[in-house]
């Protein structure tokens, strides 16, 4: 229930200048490409309309014989709603395989498929699977009919393949596995996932996840690994148009201009529409392989009116996806917020000339006219015209707000903070939600099970605590703005000061038992954060309330640094694993005497 808001924090902004991360040379005579359809995709087979009323619609296929085969029986649609229908041809995406696994072959670079199958759950599978059949065409039409009886799915990569025919004799293996490997005599180089365990990009589908893949391949200066552990030069196929350019105009710059330099580039951070399950993003449940030819329609459910209807074929993939209206406004008004609060450009990347961005481009002006606008620098560019504008600027040193749809969210909260700080684990990423809270992302990605049995092993946690610290700051700081609450917005700069010196003087924890862990971490936040508070000038009362904790800390580093690793190289008991006992956690994370005192010493 509400977009996005996804930036880098000062503090690690300014740690990543200050320790820029390895960005491999670009050489102007790379022959590294990004490949995509010029007909036949989504981009090019899409309609897209505003409704005028709420009404509930039903998606249906009309077949050539005259057959009405419901595929979704209702969707709900509000007022002022942008919907699309659109489709990918099967005869297109075939053929422009066909066409660049022949060109790859030709031209000597190794050829690469990046999808995001992790999101796009039920179009992009099939769209890997497709490119599998295709590369290893001669093996899959000698042994199709025994793949077809094994249930082998290639939508799920050549990993499925290899598990469905692990149970046949060893002779029947070995053919098919000599057939496969035929396949590759007339075939270009494929890039690899793991060149030492011989793991290539077809294996599965999750493995090349595009936001990820392309990032690492431009940082490795427009190469991937091949199969004997060397970089090369390469053609990264996006079959769909509609993103696929930003990264070339990415490698275009970069083979003109050299590697970004962490040490000098300016930031980009993004306000993304996502709110409602916003676009391709939300589309899941409304996207469709076609069985039989004929004409899929976005119909009225009770008047029976076409909205929207497309002629498909066999085998295209067809999908509605929506947007509210409401959706659009508070994006809107996020991305003029951003602008007014950090003084940044805003560029909104939306295309003239696709329907549904042409759609977006007149609710976006409509709704920048409820803002107050002066002195804001907000723009409106085609995506590769803003990828340019926006690259031009980073070399410069300068920032610029990107306001993007929700794949573009996705794709660009990856790409640009791995060029800026080599990870894109470190960014902040808030959810203001439209009733006007706010969520906090910290970056944690699930129970960290190896972190976990450490600690139980060895009493080390090497879980680092940064996202808490970086999504705590932003609360307060949005706790500030919105109630006007000082001591809110003072206590988010001295913790964003505090975290900055965490990062400088390298107090994360680290993953070696006997070292600083989290503990100690923790310890040197609460000692730079009162320092910061005790130095202040803005709040005398706030100064006089931490000037104790700050001299008895700094006074005890050493001793309570010493008791955080005294504990350390021996089993504990937490009780439990989902639901450890809590005075036994208790116990376990504050083992520091000395560290106890000072805070019970300043809570009083």
């Amino acid at each position: 229930e509400g977009n996005s808001d996804r930036r880098a924090p000062r503090a690690v902004k300014e740690y990543a200048r200050k320790n820029p991360h390895s960005m491999a040379e670009w050489s102007q005579a790379s022959r590294t490409h990004v490949s995509h359809m010029h007909h036949g995709d989504f981009y090019h087979g899409e309609k897209s309309m505003t409704l005028d009323r709420a009404r509930n619609v039903k998606l249906e296929l009309i077949t050539r014989s005259g057959k009405t085969i419901v595929l979704k029986e209702k969707v709900a649609l509000l007022d002022r709603e942008v919907i699309d229908s659109m489709f990918m041809s099967k005869k297109a995406l075939l053929a422009f395989y066909e066409k660049e696994i022949e060109d790859a072959r030709k031209t000597g670079v190794m050829f690469s498929l990046h999808v995001k199958a992790t999101m796009m759950k039920v179009s992009h599978p099939i769209v890997f699977g497709h490119c599998v059949k295709i590369f290893y065409k001669e093996a899959f039409e000698k042994h199709g009919k025994l793949f077809d009886e094994l249930g082998v799915n290639v939508n799920n990569g050549m990993v499925d393949l290899y598990n469905k025919i692990a149970n046949l004799p060893q002779s029947q293996q070995d053919e098919i596995k000599r057939d496969l490997h035929a396949c590759h005599e007339h075939r270009p180089e494929l890039a690899m996932v793991d060149s030492s365990k011989g793991i290539t990009n077809f294996h599965s589908p999750n493995d090349v996840i595009v936001d990820a893949s392309m990032p690492a391949m431009i940082r490795n200066g427009g190469k991937m690994w091949d199969a004997n552990g060397r970089l090369k030069d390469v053609k990264a196929v996006m079959p769909e148009s509609t993103f696929a350019r930003i990264y070339q105009e990415m490698i275009n710059f970069c083979k003109w201009h050299g590697a970004f330099d962490p040490k000098t580039m300016g930031t980009v951070p993004n306000v993304g529409l996502m709110a409602q399950q916003a676009e391709e993003y939300g589309s899941h449940d409304k996207t469709f392989e076609i069985t039989e030819d004929g004409v899929a329609n976005i119909a009225d459910l009770e008047t029976g009116e076409v909205l929207m209807s497309q002629d498909v074929e066999a085998g295209d993939i067809w999908r509605m996806c929506q947007v509210k209206d409401a959706a659009i406004r508070d994006w809107v008004k996020l991305a003029v917020t951003r602008a007014r609060n950090s003084g940044m450009p805003v560029v909104f990347w939306l295309d003239a000339y696709r329907p549904h961005e042409a759609q977006l481009i007149t609710k976006v002006r409509m709704y920048l006219h409820e803002h107050d606008t002066t002195g804001l620098d907000i723009q409106i560019m085609s995506q590769v015209r803003a990828m340019r504008y926006t690259l031009e600027r980073v070399i410069r040193g300068l920032d610029t707000i990107s306001a993007t749809g929700n794949i573009l969210r996705d794709y660009l909260t990856d790409l640009f903070p791995i060029m800026e700080l080599g990870t894109s684990a470190k960014m902040l990423s808030i959810v203001p939600l439209m009733a006007g809270g706010g969520m906090y992302e910290t970056g944690a990605g699930g129970s960290a099970p190896k972190h976990v049995q450490q600690l139980v092993e060895e009493n080390h946690l090497r879980w680092d605590s940064l996202g808490e610290f970086l999504a705590l700051a932003v609360s307060l700081e949005d706790l500030g703005l919105k109630s006007g609450n000082k001591k809110a917005t003072l206590l988010a700069r001295t913790l964003d000061s505090a975290t900055g010196k965490l990062l400088d003087n390298r107090k994360g924890p680290s993953p070696k038992t006997g070292e600083l862990d989290n503990r100690g971490s923790q310890f040197y936040l609460a000692m730079y954060w009162s320092a910061e508070l005790a130095a202040q000038t803005e709040d005398a009362d706030l100064a006089l309330h931490f000037a104790p904790l700050a001299k008895v800390l700094a006074e005890q580093e050493q001793t309570i640094v010493a008791e955080l690793a005294a504990v350390q190289g021996k089993p504990v008991d937490i009780g439990g694993y989902f639901k450890p006992d809590f005075d036994k956690l208790a116990q376990i994370m504050r083992p520091s005497q000395a560290f106890n005192a000072a805070l019970a010493a300043a809570s009083s």
